[in-house]
């Protein structure tokens, strides 16, 4: 569900997930960066067409072959650049990176290659008239999340994303720097999904509810334990040494 300028997900162990939806000027900032990457790939394209139509380095291929190559690329620049860059970069394009937007699913997971072929294969449609994404404008102002077409048929969003500075990999905590290995509560396999899901989707969420959200987590696995409660400095990175403390018990069994 959607409340104001928010994505509101409930996760299966009742925890509460807040993703700040991205509006329609910094989505289009994003797309105007895209585009002139898009522009500036198919320049370089052009004058090396050009080069080599000329004959002086492939005299036997006719001009034909290559404004058919060239049309070919020119396609898949067009219409393969954003599904090729949100698929392997977990939702993102250069453009959004640069912006700091993400595409999720709109259950909160990653966007996966399906979702990224699905959700751009309805650009065309968005884009009329071309290029002034009349449609899309209009189906984002009407959406409560503020969709395009092509979010409908993939059923994801686009969230802002906070540029997190220092940001630790979920293995890079050591536990002895934190609390004594025997003092770590031990996790069942729900309980290190909770804190898994924290600590993949943190970067997205806003700076008072990620805070919020890890002291209460943190509290949560440490229920019955107010010895820990009170050594814990930093709730974070103390989620982050507890998954590794009981990824590496799972490893050892």
């Amino acid at each position: 569900m959607s409340s104001g300028d928010k994505l509101i997900i409930e996760t299966p162990e009742q925890t509460v997930l807040e993703f700040p939806l991205a509006g329609i000027g910094s989505r289009s900032l994003a797309l105007v960066i895209d585009t002139l990457l898009q522009i500036a790939v198919l320049i370089v394209l052009g004058l090396l067409g050009a080069i080599i139509s000329s004959g002086a380095y492939l005299p036997r291929f006719g001009k034909q072959y290559v404004y058919a190559i060239l049309i070919f690329i020119a396609f898949l620049t067009q219409f393969g650049y954003f599904a090729f860059f949100e698929a392997i970069w977990n939702g993102r394009t250069p453009g959004k990176r640069w912006i700091h937007l993400r595409v999720i699913m709109d259950s909160g997971r990653p966007l996966g290659a399906q979702g990224a072929i699905l959700r751009n294969l309805m650009r065309i449609v968005d884009e009329i008239p071309f290029p002034m994404y009349a449609v899309g404008i209009i189906t984002s102002l009407i959406s409560p999340q503020n969709k395009r077409v092509g979010d409908y048929l993939a059923g994801t969003v686009v969230i802002q994303e906070k540029s997190v500075q220092g940001d630790r990999s979920l293995w890079d905590a050591t536990p002895t720097t934190l609390l004594a290995t025997s003092q770590f509560p031990k996790l069942n396999a729900a309980e290190l999904q909770l804190v898994e899901a924290y600590l993949d989707r943190r970067s997205s969420l806003q700076d008072d509810v990620r805070r919020m959200m890890a002291r209460q987590i943190a509290e949560r696995m440490t229920q019955g334990s107010a010895g820990i409660q009170e050594t814990i400095q930093d709730p974070e990175k103390f989620l982050e040494a507890l998954a590794e403390h009981s990824r590496n018990m799972v490893h050892f069994r």
